[in-house]
């Protein structure tokens, strides 16, 4: 159900919104109008909008964008002009992220490599991309969530625009451009069950001769979205003493050594006989101490 608040003219009754200026007066005789409660759009009361100037000034797929970001499937929709301004937004910096780029992606020649073999940059893009690419299909299809799988596509975009300041004017062949490609693409293609326009013109921009519902669904690879740095706790007999920052992977004796020289847990050890270190990877050392 969607729904908005209702203006009433102590003179002219209920108004349109566009009947109501921004001081909240009756463009008919100025008088200040009474804002009712949000409620279900209807005649009525007037609380509706007009859908032919959505069409004339934002289009079809920032409307279609608005009302699946606005609100989850199983809740009432709040309309908003402020939200419907917030998904035009969103989808002209996606337009001119493609269109400004557009030359340097058509040129992009090859495929990333491995997250391991690049330098920081280009494996903190991929990796985003390939958290965003879970993230989204594990919304659509378990749980319908379209809201939140929207605003992993926003926070994509935003990093895609950071990235786009480092990209090279060559080679086709270049890490960092092949990243970023892959990045819009993914882009692309998730964003179109949302703005299928807008998406299947800015495929088209990039030079594909096939239209966009003919591209498969991207993967994720999961070990791409791995993050490369690792939250552990470590323990003194079995109480948190200390957490450290640790790139994934490492040994278990280079964990015992980092546990070992930690200033926070040196001092709980200090004069006691260690006997026994355990550790689990990526997650807990525990630091057993006698007395």
């Amino acid at each position: 159900m969607v729904c908005k608040e209702s203006f009433r003219c102590p003179t002219h009754g209920y108004r349109l919104p566009g009947e109501v200026d921004k001081a909240g007066k009756c463009r008919e005789c100025e008088q200040p109008v009474e804002v009712g409660r949000t409620e279900k759009m209807s005649k009525s009361k007037r609380n509706v909008v007009d859908p032919d100037d959505l069409l004339t000034n934002h289009g079809a797929d920032t409307i279609r964008l608005f009302s699946l970001f606005a609100a989850p499937p199983e809740k009432d929709l709040e309309w908003s002009d402020d939200g419907v301004q917030g998904a035009f937004r969103f989808l002209q910096r996606v337009w001119r992220l493609v269109e400004e780029r557009a030359g340097a992606i058509r040129s992009a020649r090859g495929t990333p490599w491995p997250a391991g073999e690049r330098p920081e940059e280009v494996r903190a893009l991929r990796r985003t991309t390939h958290r965003t690419i879970a993230k989204v299909t594990r919304d659509l299809e378990d749980s319908f969530h379209f809201n939140t799988a929207l605003a992993a596509l926003m926070e994509l975009q935003n990093a895609l625009v950071r990235f786009q300041e480092r990209l090279p004017s060559g080679p086709a062949d270049d890490p960092r451009l092949l990243a970023f490609a892959e990045g819009v693409t993914a882009l692309l293609t998730m964003l179109a069950p949302f703005a299928p326009h807008m998406a299947e013109e800015l495929w088209e921009i990039l030079g594909h001769p096939a239209s966009l519902l003919r591209e498969p669904w991207p993967a994720a690879d999961p070990v791409l979205a791995l993050e490369e740095r690792v939250e552990v706790v470590v323990q003194v007999n079995g109480k948190v003493r200390a957490r450290l920052q640790v790139a994934r992977g490492e040994t278990e004796e280079s964990l015992k050594a980092l546990a070992l020289a930690e200033p926070r847990i040196a001092q709980w050890i200090e004069g006691k006989a260690v006997r026994k270190v355990v550790t689990i990877p990526d997650t807990l050392v525990n630091v057993v101490v006698a007395g």
